[in-house]
């Protein structure tokens, strides 16, 4: 079987969420991946390994509280840009926007980087 391009590995990451299928990442993340979280910031939760990866995104799409909805995705090569709003409680102020950038090497997803439209400090 031929490995899955990036445009494929990253509709089947998006549809995962969209679904909330956490079953169908499995195979998608590159052991060597390496993950940053939105949060905390400054610089957001790093988190290294197929299977950290794994575990924590699986967590998201689990999570009953709340959905990504994705705005925008655009693949350039082995890498994507995906706009997304993450939606819980009423979703008119209960949301937050954001991009991943991810990089796809072999088929699997080996890079995201997380950020997000927080609010100001109060």
């Amino acid at each position: 079987m031929s490995e899955l391009t990036t445009g494929e590995v990253v509709e089947r990451f998006h549809m995962a969420f969209e679904e909330k299928d956490a079953a169908a990442l499995v195979g998608l993340v590159a052991n060597e991946c390496v993950l940053e979280n939105t949060q905390p910031a400054p610089d957001g939760q790093r988190i290294e390994g197929g299977d950290a990866c794994l575990r924590f995104w699986q967590g998201l799409i689990t999570d009953a509280e709340g959905r990504f909805e994705s705005e925008e995705i655009v693949i350039a090569g082995d890498k994507a840009t995906m706009r997304w709003n993450y939606v819980w409680g009423d979703g008119e102020t209960d949301h937050l926007r954001g991009v991943n950038l991810m990089r796809v090497r072999d088929g699997k997803i080996v890079e995201a980087l997380g950020y997000a439209k927080t609010p100001a400090p109060e």
